[in-house]
């Protein structure tokens, strides 16, 4: 008998029609809220909605909407691994912008030829979020603190130091009131590529590590026998040690792999754009990663759909604001869609529950006559 909690992490996928029509009927029950909400608001809901999709169409927007896409991702993923494992790392947040801020402090202080110099930064990225990450799986098999309580902890303290390290190492960023770390050189830089005709905007080159940790994800998660024992500890932790496996270790490789995929999120904004990690660096990536994970329900491949699908709502709603419709819509939006998904797939497989045991009893009932 599976929980909620597995269904909702998609440790319980659907097969066959449902597991096309449960995301549809999730798709069109928010675009019904969605719908209601603009109505209330006094908004046309088919044309605002056009005039979304006419801006986050245009080239430009397609670039920064991949882009962004490229972030969520890597935070989803970073999430994902916790996810797939019961373990619930709420702390990407802060293992990233920690990770990011050195990483662009060592990478402005160094030079080195250029893939020397970006591996350095990306590896001291991976190093600082898995060993940030680490703390909490430590804390949970020595001392049994909860991830969840301890992660956020963590977050607050990586703000701390994040704010005090940069105070440390800031200098003025040319043109601006804005400080930041040293600017990272020519060699450090990650380039980008023309992928999008009829604009001059770049997508970010990272795109193409992203893309790589997804496919790792899924070699791990389905090929490998840690992989293996990684998802029997999520679905059953005491079936899992009675089978020979070693909790406690996984737990604390899991929180490590997760945190190091944390490091990797802030690197596609530090390399393709900023080049330095300043006060307006983004932040909240992680917490809108753990919304996108359960959108694309732990897969290397749905969570693909629901990076895009965010990143396009996020930059599409800018559009919003210059026809006086206030973009908050944009945030109901993106909120109604995953509340949607989950109830659409418990509904999906309460359905498919149901059928399955008509479809027992027809056959018992067949054996006995």
């Amino acid at each position: 008998m599976t929980g909620f909690v597995d269904r909702l992490l998609g440790r319980v996928p659907l097969n066959g029609v449902l597991a096309i029509v449960a995301p549809l009927l999730a798709v069109l029950f928010a675009a019904l809220v969605t719908s209601i909400v603009l109505i209330v608001t006094g908004n046309p809901p088919v044309d605002t909605l056009l005039l979304m999709v006419e801006y986050g169409t245009r080239p430009r927007t397609l670039v920064l909407t991949i882009n962004q896409a490229t972030t969520f991702y890597l935070s989803a993923v970073a999430v994902a691994i916790g996810f797939r494992m019961n373990l619930f790392n709420i702390g990407v947040d802060g293992q990233y912008r920690l990770a990011a801020l050195i990483a662009a402090a060592v990478g402005g202080a160094v030079v080195l030829p250029a893939p020397l110099h970006i591996a350095l930064i990306v590896v001291v990225a991976v190093l600082v979020g898995a060993l940030w990450a680490a703390i909490a799986g430590v804390l949970k098999v020595t001392r049994g603190v909860s991830e969840v309580i301890s992660t956020i902890m963590l977050n607050a303290i990586a703000t701390g130091l994040g704010a005090w390290l940069l105070t440390q190492w800031a200098v003025p960023i040319s043109g601006s009131n804005n400080i930041g770390t040293r600017p990272i050189p020519e060699s450090g830089r990650f380039p980008g590529f023309e992928l999008i005709p009829g604009t001059t905007q770049q997508v970010f080159g990272f795109i193409i590590v992203a893309a790589l940790v997804g496919v790792g994800f899924h070699v791990m998660l389905n090929h490998t026998r840690f992989g293996f024992e990684l998802r029997a500890t999520g679905q059953s932790e005491p079936a899992a040690v009675a089978s020979g496996v070693n909790v406690k270790r996984m737990v604390v490789l899991a929180m490590i792999i997760s945190g190091g995929t944390a490091g990797l999120v802030g690197m596609p904004q530090l390399l393709g754009h900023s080049y330095t990690y300043s006060l307006d660096f983004p932040a909240g990536l992680g917490f809108t990663g753990i919304a996108i994970a359960l959108l694309g329900r732990n897969h290397p491949v749905g969570i693909v759909f629901a990076s895009l699908l965010w990143a396009f709502l996020d930059n599409s709603a800018q559009i919003l604001d210059l026809e006086a419709i206030p973009k908050e819509i944009v945030t109901i939006m993106q909120g109604t869609i995953v509340l949607s998904v989950i109830v659409a797939y418990e509904l999906a497989h309460r359905y498919s529950q149901v059928a399955l045991q008509r479809r027992v009893g027809r056959e018992l009932g067949e054996v006995k006559a």
